[in-house]
């Protein structure tokens, strides 16, 4: 997957990992930025990293990251943290289907991950959006947009 062109309105972090265990460590890092209510996207085709990502965002607010799997088969799996944490997978509907999941009422007050972000009809609002794109081994880039200024401070270079 080619990363696309940022047309985001605020920062852009591109982070380098060369194992899953740096991509977990880069989604926990992010984790520690967002609110109650924050939402994440993530884009990058089968295998890139996404869940491993997904566990860092669980690990980071509070909950157990080896309780995280692919929700591919439920769609939606929920974890406990700081705050409820919501980790979607619309890999096997399609975009005229994702309305019918509630996926905004779902983000009042709690975390939420969704992988596949690319079938949602709309991006959610004031989501940040991670890019996820393999390079060769266990070597992935990473691209954030939506984090402000502060917020980057706390991810890695």
């Amino acid at each position: 997957m080619k990363l696309p062109v940022s047309e985001h309105p605020t920062a852009s972090r591109i982070l380098q990992s060369h194992s899953e265990a740096e991509t977990v460590r880069i989604g926990c890092r992010l984790a520690e930025c967002l609110p109650s209510g924050g939402i994440v996207q993530l884009y990058g085709d089968l295998g890139a990293g996404k869940t491993a990502f997904v566990r860092g965002l669980v690990e980071g607010s509070g909950g157990l990251a080896e309780d995280v799997s692919s929700p591919t088969f439920t769609l939606v799996q929920d974890y406990e943290g700081r705050v409820p944490f919501y980790h979607v997978d619309l890999y096997r509907i399609t975009s005229d289907e994702v309305d019918d999941l509630g996926l905004e009422d779902l983000s009042a007050g709690s975390l939420m991950a969704i992988e596949w972000a690319e079938r949602l009809p709309r991006d959610m609002r004031g989501a940040i959006l991670v890019y996820i794109e393999e390079r060769g081994g266990n070597r992935r880039e990473i691209r954030i947009d939506g984090v402000t200024r502060s917020d980057s401070l706390v991810l890695p270079s």
